[in-house]
């Protein structure tokens, strides 16, 4: 069988998720070298964990790793994924929203034969969006609700001066396309460009999003008419460690990092 390198950028929640089941072993792959911010942090996880791994820059990521996984903050992914692509490598890339405004990203793996994955996440259901896509859709609605506390300290919040401290009853925070839920919500709503990928584009995907605290859990359905089939479908993600990220994500890369060298890949 092929074997796989990965790397992984970053080794917050879900990077360190990776990290454990990639050393525990999946058939193809081997975890090869990883990339944090904070170095000392990370290498001191690492050990405890007996996970040997090396530490090394982000634009290093293309001589060691054939596939690098982005668990960073949206605003490195620039920096992960360019010197990959150049590269001719694969990206599997968590914080889609950042691709949104980055088409330029698409055009250097198209022009250097390399690749952006992007995983099903938080979201179910995106197989049957991608189908829909091969005929016609005529729209696509999505409705998040998140705890509170899910929602702090987004851009579009602090922009707008919108609080969701306190609240007794679900509060719309936001009310607007894909495109501008990505920008305004870039730790949160990465489901919504993932849905907007996979269908009719992110000016045409339509999202609410609600502070609701009376939700524990990250919550989304989507609502999708189309030639083909209307569906809908209805998830609620328990949160990880990091309140804005269900425990789900982690989960669907690994799930999607099986697929790739698996004897029975089931799903589109």
């Amino acid at each position: 069988m092929p074997v796989t390198r990965i790397a992984i950028a970053g080794l917050g929640t879900i990077g360190r998720v990776l990290a454990r089941r990639l050393t525990d072993g999946i058939p193809g792959l081997t975890l090869t070298c990883a990339a944090a911010r904070d170095e000392a942090k990370a290498r001191a996880w690492l050990k405890d964990q007996k996970i040997d791994c090396p530490l090394v820059a982000v634009e290093a990521f293309p001589q060691h790793a054939d596939l690098a996984i982005e668990c960073a903050p949206a605003a490195m992914l620039e920096r992960i994924c360019r010197p990959m692509l150049e590269a001719g490598k694969q990206v599997m890339v968590l914080s889609c929203g950042a691709l949104l405004p980055r088409p330029d990203l698409v055009e250097l793996a198209k022009t250097h034969g390399g690749r952006i994955l992007v995983p099903t996440g938080a979201l179910l259901g995106l197989d049957a969006v991608v189908a829909a896509a091969e005929g016609t859709i005529h729209s696509v609605r999505m409705t998040t609700r998140k705890p509170p506390n899910g929602l702090m300290g987004a851009p579009y919040l602090l922009k707008n001066h919108i609080s969701v401290e306190g609240l007794n009853d679900a509060k719309l925070v936001f009310s607007g396309t894909a495109r501008e839920a990505a920008a305004g919500f870039p730790a949160n709503v990465n489901v919504a460009a993932a849905l907007s990928l996979a269908g009719i584009g992110p000016d045409k995907t339509m999202i609410d999003i609600w502070a609701d605290p009376k939700v524990e859990r990250n919550c989304h359905s989507i609502e999708v008419d189309s030639d083909s089939a209307r569906f809908t479908l209805s998830i609620e993600n328990i949160p990880s460690e990091n309140p804005k990220t269900g425990k789900n994500v982690a989960l669907s890369v690994i799930a999607a990092l099986r697929k790739m060298h698996a004897p029975l890949a089931v799903g589109t």
